[in-house]
């Protein structure tokens, strides 16, 4: 009688500081398409609209794993209440809940037809993703220089801080200018474009600079030299 085989169990998704960056890099690249000056034209409301329900999962998903990441909610003081909650989970859990917002915000936009649906379920929920990304840039910019108690330019974290907080206020400039007006109109094109782009850019470049490559590729020339 043979001896009962064993089969390899299934590995779980384990959620990564790699599957983080790349998620936000590939949404930044399909947000980044979709308001390209001169592209945007090209594929016109739809396409672009497409391209950003299409990276605003990537966002999601990202911005979950990044939650995941960010370790306890809270953690115990010595002064009232006790406890405190951790500016890098505030900070993970603001900027997740505004790449649902986003979700919520380019799906509507895919049907949204008339003015009042479009600032109803496609402005209104944009402009609250938008004020979460704000809201989550200046905590992690406080929170950074707390930790680091100065600036430096040689850190590749303070400059992932710094255009992660430069593509929030994009994102800002974005939602203001892409108001729907009583006319059908919006409150200021270049702002709604530019934006988007600028913020996209700023989102790319912010995971990019801290890909966990980067370590591993110095950590391999480090011993490689030794």
């Amino acid at each position: 009688m043979s001896a009962p085989t064993h089969s390899t169990p299934r590995r779980a998704f384990v959620p990564t500081l790699n599957k983080q960056c790349w998620g936000f890099m590939i949404g930044s690249t399909f947000f980044a398409l979709g308001s390209a000056p001169g592209l945007s034209e090209i594929l016109g409301s739809a396409g672009s609209n497409l391209l950003f329900f299409i990276g605003a999962w990537f966002f999601t998903g990202a911005g979950l794993i990044q939650v995941f990441l960010s370790g306890p909610i809270s953690v115990p003081v010595s002064y009232h209440p006790g406890r405190m909650v951790r500016a890098e989970w505030l900070t993970a859990s603001t900027q997740s809940f505004g790449t649902l917002m986003f979700n919520v915000s380019t799906t509507a936009a895919l049907y949204a037809k008339s003015v009042g649906a479009q600032d109803k379920y496609v402005w209104a929920p944009d402009a609250g993703g938008s004020v979460a990304f704000l809201v989550s840039g200046v905590v992690g910019f406080i929170a950074y220089a707390h930790v680091a108690r100065h600036w430096d330019f040689r850190h590749k974290e303070w400059w992932s801080v710094l255009i992660n907080f430069i593509g929030c206020v994009a994102f800002g400039f974005s939602a203001i200018g892409a108001y729907v007006l009583p006319g059908g109109d919006l409150v200021n094109t270049a702002y709604a474009t530019w934006g988007t782009f600028i913020g996209a850019i700023c989102f790319f470049l912010t995971s990019f600079i801290v890909l966990p490559f980067w370590s591993r590729h110095r950590r391999a020339a480090g011993d490689a030299a030794s």
